[in-house]
């Protein structure tokens, strides 16, 4: 270990992050929908909010949609410079079945070095982390040029409402570089897959299954639309290979309703199917190029079948990213990295999209990293080690210094 990682401050700051961050998981922020008393980001951002003045830093709270609130921290040097800006998200995912749990989901119980509870890993870990070396950075009074800004938005696990609302404000105008804390055991991540969810629908005539010639069968269509998209991911594979950083990209069919609404009889020809397919992509795909290869399967389907009727409909569309290695932003956290952990630090890719691919879209130079394990987000038992936080938060502290003092 690296011997800053023995220094008074060290110490304090891991007390102070291991401390911030059961506070936080034992607010839960799962999105349970509109009306639900405490089914929001609320009551956690509020906290946020508090906490953030409570330590000297300028705050500002905004409503995205009713009950689910950005929180935004300014550190401001005074001096002209560089912004950095962290990310890190309020919500969480459903704990599912509590009784499944070994430990209380909400409960940010320590054993044996491991925090466990909802978050704690995806990603309030990681929120504590940024917060804490912020604070640390004041605390100790280190100089640095410029201003960074602490974005710390809700709805990261839905639509990203939050995220796009804090670009749509203005806040991401004039950032520099941003730091995007998520779950990936401190590899510094320069690559994210995209993803395109779609929503297929496939509208037929509903008949008894005896007389099946009296209706028009909207399943037949749907099967035939899934094995020219296995197709199409195969040829997409072979083409591509696997990314250094993202492996391969897919195109998974995820829900088939038959029928959509009402209730489903084996004698019954139903009148309407859907399929949604969720598609991850590389970043030498080109979004355009693929929804238009999908659009001329269905063309085809229609030529060859005039009972055909498909309509498609995009419910998401998340690009890919990648950041070079010779982005200020990356070198400053690789410095970091090597610094504070004496290893040589490891390149990585993010599997799934993040808020970061919003900032990304804004021309801003991303870089993903964080405490815990990246397999661990959204299961049972979710945990984060402790020691890991305290790495976490010291990388990030000298990550700022260094961006922020051209130390890269």
């Amino acid at each position: 270990m690296n011997m800053r990682l023995k220094s008074d401050s060290y110490t304090r700051d891991r007390k102070a992050v291991i401390e911030l961050t059961q506070q936080l998981v034992r607010i839960p922020s799962v999105y349970r929908g509109e009306g639900v008393e405490g089914g929001n980001e609320e009551k956690v951002a509020n906290y946020v909010a508090e906490h953030l003045r409570g330590i000297g830093i300028e705050t500002h709270i905004e409503e995205v949609v009713p009950g689910r609130p950005n929180v935004i921290g300014i550190v401001d040097s005074g001096k002209p410079g560089k912004t950095l800006l962290f990310e890190g998200h309020t919500d969480v995912v459903t704990e599912g079945d509590r009784s499944a749990w070994k430990y209380d989901p909400f409960g940010a119980e320590i054993v044996e070095g491991r925090m466990y509870g909802r978050g704690t890993n995806d990603t309030k870990g990681n929120l504590a982390c940024m917060i804490t070396a912020v604070h640390s950075i004041l605390q100790d009074k280190e100089e640095f040029s410029g201003k960074i800004i602490l974005c710390i938005p809700c709805d990261e696990e839905g639509l990203m409402l939050g995220i796009k609302h804090f670009i749509k404000q203005g806040w991401a105008k004039g950032v520099d570089g941003a730091i995007i804390c998520e779950p990936e055991e401190n590899n510094v991540c320069i690559a994210q897959r995209g993803a395109i969810r779609l929503q297929v629908d496939f509208l037929g005539k509903m008949a008894h299954g005896a007389i099946s010639w009296s209706g028009i069968n909207p399943n037949w269509r749907l099967a035939r639309f899934i094995t020219e998209i296995e197709k199409l991911e195969k040829a997409e594979t072979q083409r591509l290979g696997e990314d250094p950083y993202l492996k391969w990209p897919s195109i998974t069919p995820t829900i088939i309703q038959s029928p959509v609404t009402g209730d489903a009889q084996i004698n019954v020809i139903p009148d309407h199917c859907r399929l949604t397919l969720d598609i991850r992509t590389v970043p030498e795909q080109n979004h355009d190029v693929l929804l238009q290869t999908i659009e001329d399967i269905v063309s085809d389907m229609k030529a060859d079948d005039p009972d055909c009727r498909i309509d498609m409909t995009i419910l998401d569309n998340r690009p890919p990213t990648a950041t070079s290695k010779e982005e200020a932003v990356v070198k400053a956290i690789y410095g970091a990295v090597e610094e504070i952990t004496g290893l040589e630090p490891i390149y990585n890719g993010v599997p799934g999209a993040t808020d970061g691919t919003f900032l990304h879209m804004e021309g801003i130079p991303i870089v993903t990293i964080g405490a815990g394990d990246r397999e661990i987000p959204h299961q049972l038992n979710e945990y984060v080690d402790i020691e890991e936080l305290g790495e976490t938060t010291a990388i990030f502290k000298e990550a700022a210094l260094r961006f922020l003092n051209g130390r890269v």
